[in-house]
């Protein structure tokens, strides 16, 4: 066969699969990309943590990679004039900043429970 017989095959193929009316086929991987870490359910606690007992304000639930979350972290912690740290896929504020980490995560179209 030669080259051109190929090219002549694929060229009457890919027309008449373009004549096609059927919508073209999303990839597996798309809906994922479309999925929006904003969409997920962040969880607020409040712990006493170390050794002398130290108030913090924990969020977790974060489904996208550790540097997004510490992207939000130095933000947040930016926003609220504060301390903290983003390990592990979770963020720790100090004091007890429940309140204010729901009005920022609302700000920036996460929702929230606890």
């Amino acid at each position: 066969m030669s080259t051109s017989d190929w090219k002549d095959a694929l060229g009457s193929l890919l027309a008449d699969l373009g004549n096609d009316n059927a919508e073209p086929e999303m990839p597996v991987s798309e809906p994922a990309r479309q999925k929006s870490s904003k969409k997920d359910t962040l969880t607020i606690t409040f712990e006493r943590k170390g050794r002398a007992g130290k108030c913090a304000t924990i969020i977790y639930g974060f489904t996208v990679p550790d540097n997004e979350v510490q992207t939000l972290a130095a933000d947040l912690k930016k926003a609220l004039g504060t301390g903290g740290a983003a390990r592990g896929g979770e963020i720790l504020i100090q004091g007890d900043r429940r309140d204010d980490v729901r009005r920022f995560l609302a700000g920036k179209g996460y929702k929230t429970k606890g």
